[in-house]
């Protein structure tokens, strides 16, 4: 019996202690959507058309439905004249009618001295919190199998066209390859 009460804490999680992460870094993700006029500097374009129920919903600025596909520049300072670290490669949609929501699928692809490979990430970002997680689901190259978390903070936001996102991220399975 004894046994028992001792494996039950364990069987729930209340026994887990949680590990430091294995590798830490913070990078600065830049989104540049595109306007109509900046096909030069863009690195993000809506993907869908607004429908009847996403233009009626963006009165609200929430813009539910509409689907952004973005090649966006990842940097190591917060100025997108930073040292580039990575691009980060994928889409994200508006997917709350109440207020604004999004649902990212991204990785980001590093090529530089300091790293190569990739981070997958995704999860949903609720943008009115002041931080948001989103999970590190894997990796590739000098992150291989990585599994993590990336803490978001809006870091800079200048209407529907350009923000910055500050990226925390933290490593809690990392293999030496």
């Amino acid at each position: 019996m004894l046994l028992l009460g001792q494996l039950a804490g364990v069987a729930h999680g209340g026994g887990r202690q949680r590990n430091p992460p294995c590798k830490e870094m913070t990078v600065y993700y830049h989104n540049i959507l595109y306007d109509g006029t900046n096909t030069a500097n863009a690195t993000a374009a809506f993907a869908t058309q607004p429908t009847l129920l996403s233009r009626s919903a963006s009165i609200n600025d929430t813009y539910f439905g509409e689907i952004v596909v973005f090649d966006d520049p990842v940097t190591a300072g917060p100025a997108l004249a930073s040292e580039p670290v990575a691009r980060a490669q994928g889409f994200f949609f508006y997917d709350k009618k109440e207020s604004p929501n999004a649902w990212f699928a991204f990785s980001l692809v590093f090529n530089s001295t300091a790293h190569r490979g990739t981070l997958n990430l995704m999860g949903a970002d609720l943008m009115a919190e002041k931080t948001r997680d989103i999970s590190v689901v894997g990796g590739t190259g000098d992150f291989f199998m990585a599994r993590g978390v990336a803490t978001l903070r809006t870091d800079s936001y200048e209407g529907l066209y350009y923000f910055r996102l500050q990226m925390d991220i933290k490593l809690y399975d990392c293999y030496d390859v």
